[in-house]
């Protein structure tokens, strides 16, 4: 089934899916979708989006302990990294 629909492009590069394709998507208003690009044209896709950490829970560890240290200052970056890297 191909559905052809267009729409214009806004100054902030913004496109609002036409209605048809949203219907056939079942795209509700918050939806996350992907866009790729293959030889044929771009591609939308709905997809979900999860949340995950950017740290393990012993990075957690380390910056919840330097968050609670108090009053430790230091004259330049390097001595900071070094006291970071060794907790």
């Amino acid at each position: 089934m191909t559905i052809v629909e267009t729409a214009k492009v806004t100054s902030k590069g913004q496109v609002t899916i036409p209605n048809r394709i949203r219907k056939f998507l079942r795209l509700q208003e918050g939806a996350s979708v992907a866009f790729g690009l293959s030889k044929q044209g771009v591609i939308l896709l709905p997809c979900k989006v999860t949340v995950e950490s950017p740290y393990t829970p012993q990075e957690w560890a380390k910056i919840e302990k330097l968050a609670s240290a108090k009053g430790k200052v230091y004259s330049n970056a390097k001595k900071a990294k070094k006291h970071i890297e060794a907790l």
